[in-house]
């Protein structure tokens, strides 16, 4: 094995060293009651909303929990993960959901959570694609991953909530690769 191989190799060993040393932090901190989750149907409860009817259509407003709706009677909603990666859905965002009369779900993004970008790391755990970033493992869609592209390792800018702690982000891109100037490509 050449000099370059051998420092990639240590290279990508402590890269996903340091991923599962984040994780077993995450997790730990969840079990120490540190990771305080969010409780979506509180959260769409406090929206302003009167069970709107307009002509058949039914309407209905709830939260985004990272993967589906949660209206304010705590019943959940599946969002496509598609729509959800392309309007790249985070959690506390609130949506409006329109039933048609013959089942069509219409959903649409009325209210934004405050956001910020952090960057991070693409790691696959647990069945499981997540990104790595400020210590922590966010979960991500796969059909955000499928539609960049993006394979393990790729640094990642991704979409969470700026105030409330999330398990979940939404990918805003995959970042160029960074050449590492110590490393010979063969």
């Amino acid at each position: 094995m050449s000099q370059s191989s051998k420092l990639a190799l240590i290279k990508e060993m402590l890269d996903s060293a340091e991923s599962n040393v984040r994780s077993a932090k995450q997790v730990l901190s969840e079990l120490l009651g540190g990771a305080d989750k969010r409780d979506y149907s509180k959260a769409a409860q406090e929206i302003d909303t009167s069970q709107e009817e307009y002509g058949e259509d039914n309407i209905v407003e709830g939260v985004f929990n990272g993967e589906g709706m949660v209206d304010k009677g705590r019943k959940d909603y599946p969002v496509p993960a598609n729509y959800a990666s392309k309007s790249k859905l985070i959690p506390g965002d609130v949506l409006k959901l329109t039933v048609k009369p013959n089942g069509t779900f219409l959903y649409k993004q009325i209210g934004p959570t405050e956001r910020k970008h952090i960057i991070g790391t693409l790691t696959y755990e647990d069945g499981q694609y997540k990104v790595i970033a400020d210590s922590k493992a966010y979960k991500v869609l796969l059909a955000s991953i499928t539609y960049y592209k993006a394979e393990i390792g790729d640094r990642i800018t991704l979409i969470v909530p700026e105030i409330e702690d999330s398990e979940w982000g939404a990918i805003e891109n995959v970042l160029p690769a960074e050449e590492d100037p110590d490393i010979e490509i063969e």
